[in-house]
């Protein structure tokens, strides 16, 4: 109970739930409103869809997995006792009219549902499919608890200040008619190198145009492909943030709001020091936000694999940078007895590549193997002789090598019960330089968010401290070594060329018109943008992929295959 009646004890639970999980993520939520209880919070503020885990897809569509979702409500509901709880689930929408499913909160007190909230602005775009499942609010009524009037509302909810076209209604602007103290949020905001700085911005603005403080809670972990970041916010109605939660990781704090809409908490940040908000950074910058694409990676990694029931690693590491960063971000992430590297030399591999590729294992402590392919690239040259018919050598003897690599690879992961992670860059999958089968085999994507300059930049941070990854690989023209001499730019643009216009094609979704304009080379242009749009076909045979930017290649980034467009 509060000391006084004029002011609130609120509870912000950051928390990291395993979709469908449902026994896992009740007895997470449980746990949290107890130890809310034992700091004598008075409410207690779960992120959206916390008891199901979001996005729980076309899981939604299954009768049994709602009826889960309210056996958990229930178990949850008998926990608020002597403490308030608004938690995230979907409900029925009990009209025929519509969708079957609300995105709602859970307003539960005293044992039982005091209220149901449902969310407006259902989000249809990059990653989001909420219109696909969920009935947009029909009525919009504050909660009242012990004498506060409360605006909750859900993620994209404050997204919509009356000024965005993909929206026709803002909540926020029909609960003012009922004189709310405050406005809480239930977030599941995913995590991107951009995202941040506007993120605070919105939350800056919906404080100073409504007059009235903001609490925000925000969904932490990795769900596949997509990466939460908590970071869960809490600013005065003057628009100064007084706290921040954690990033990348669980965390909950406790926040006293006064009668006066002030903060019982020291200001992180004053309200002129928050900037306003912003589109996407026009330009590509490989250097920013390197540390939190870093975290983002290693908790994606992590992620992945405790929710699937792995616990080991295979990569197979070439000697290059993109396999060393892999595995860096792999001991990180699960630690260095469970991550294993091999080491596949052929006839074409340099010495260093070995080298390198067996310091950079001693530097991280993790178990290393040599298994030279070339005696088995003979045998395959061998029985296809008389069918390739003494053609001259070309890409099918070159990618004969990564295949033969991706073969040995995934029988050592299913032998061993590990995942195989996948090593290729954005830039390599943009422009199809890669071999299906072969090095673009894998469990998951550790890098294929993040373009080669940001590989690069990706290795100088793990060697901010110490020398990790060694100089050398770090140094070295990057090769698949798939043939005498062979660089990359012997098939790519510079990659501090090609990088930018990926860039401007992939994220900011301009037309080569547009980026020609911006200085490039015409034909360079074209046939980068080429090259993007003819390889659609490998890049939808790819797995999952970690997103750490506004515009990631898969279930963000829906192209069709067969599309003449630029090609």
């Amino acid at each position: 109970m509060c000391a006084q009646l004029n002011q609130m004890k609120i509870f912000l639970a950051q928390q990291n739930y395993h979709i469908g999980h449902f026994e896992y993520n009740t007895q997470k939520i449980i746990a949290a409103i107890q130890q809310a209880k034992q700091e004598k919070a008075d409410l207690v503020v779960f992120s959206e869809l916390a008891v199901c885990g979001y996005p729980p897809r076309d899981f939604l569509y299954f009768t049994d997995f709602i009826e889960k979702c309210n056996t958990s409500i229930e178990q949850i509901q008998a926990a608020a006792q002597g403490i308030a709880v608004l938690v995230g689930a979907p409900q029925r929408n009990p009209n025929k009219e519509g969708k079957d499913l609300f995105n709602a909160v859970y307003f539960l007190a005293e044992g039982a549902v005091q209220q149901v909230i449902h969310k407006t602005c259902l989000p249809t775009y990059d990653v989001f499919d909420e219109d696909r499942y969920f009935e947009p609010a029909h009525d919009w009524n504050v909660i009242e608890y012990k004498g506060k009037k409360i605006a909750v509302t859900i993620c994209e909810d404050i997204w919509n200040l009356g000024d965005n076209p993909l929206y026709t209604h803002c909540p926020m602007d029909t609960l003012m008619f009922q004189q709310p103290d405050m406005m809480i949020n239930l977030s599941a905001s995913p995590f991107d190198y951009t995202h941040d700085g506007d993120r605070k911005a919105i939350i800056k603005a919906n404080v100073l145009k409504y007059q009235m403080p903001l609490l925000y809670c925000n969904a932490v972990g990795s769900q596949t492909e997509i990466v939460f970041d908590g970071r869960s916010l809490v600013f005065d109605k003057t628009g100064n943030l007084c706290g921040e939660l954690a990033s990348f990781k669980e965390d909950h704090q406790s926040f006293t709001l006064h009668a006066d809409g002030s903060i019982e908490q020291t200001i992180i940040e004053s309200v002129d020091s928050i900037p306003e908000l912003e589109n996407n950074t026009t330009i590509f910058h490989p250097a920013s936000q390197i540390a939190s694409i870093y975290e983002a990676l290693v908790l994606g990694i992590r992620d992945y694999f405790s929710k699937m029931g792995f616990s080991k690693a295979i990569v197979g590491s070439s000697g290059g940078i993109d396999s060393a960063v892999t595995l860096a971000l792999a001991v990180a992430a699960l630690g260095k007895d469970q991550v294993t590297a091999v080491a596949m030399p052929s006839g074409y591999s340099s010495d260093h590549s070995v080298s390198d590729a067996q310091q950079l294992s001693e530097r991280l402590h993790n178990s290393f193997h040599l298994v030279p392919i070339q005696k088995i690239y003979d045998t395959f040259l061998t029985e296809l002789h008389p069918l390739f018919n003494e053609l001259p050598f070309n890409v099918a003897e070159e990618n004969l090598q990564s295949r033969t690599r991706g073969n040995l690879l995934m029988a050592i992961a299913n032998k061993f019960g590990m995942i195989l992670l996948n090593t290729s860059n954005k830039s390599e999958l943009a422009t199809g330089y890669g071999t299906l089968y072969g090095d673009m085999a894998g469990g998951l994507g550790v890098l294929g968010d993040c373009y080669k300059m940001q590989v690069y930049e990706l290795a100088t941070y793990i060697n901010s401290k110490e020398e990790i990854i060694p100089a050398s690989i770090i140094e070295k023209a990057p090769s698949a070594e798939l043939r005498p001499n062979q660089k990359d730019s012997d098939s790519l643009p510079a990659y501090d060329v090609l990088d930018p216009i990926l860039y401007q094609y992939i994220e900011q979704a301009n037309g080569p018109q547009t980026i020609k304009a911006l200085g490039y080379d015409a034909a360079l242009v074209d046939r980068i943008l080429k090259m993007v749009n003819l390889n659609e076909y490998k890049r939808n045979q790819f797995c999952p992929i970690i997103r750490v930017s506004p515009k990631a290649f898969g279930v963000g980034r829906r192209m069709p295959i067969v599309g003449k467009y630029l090609t």
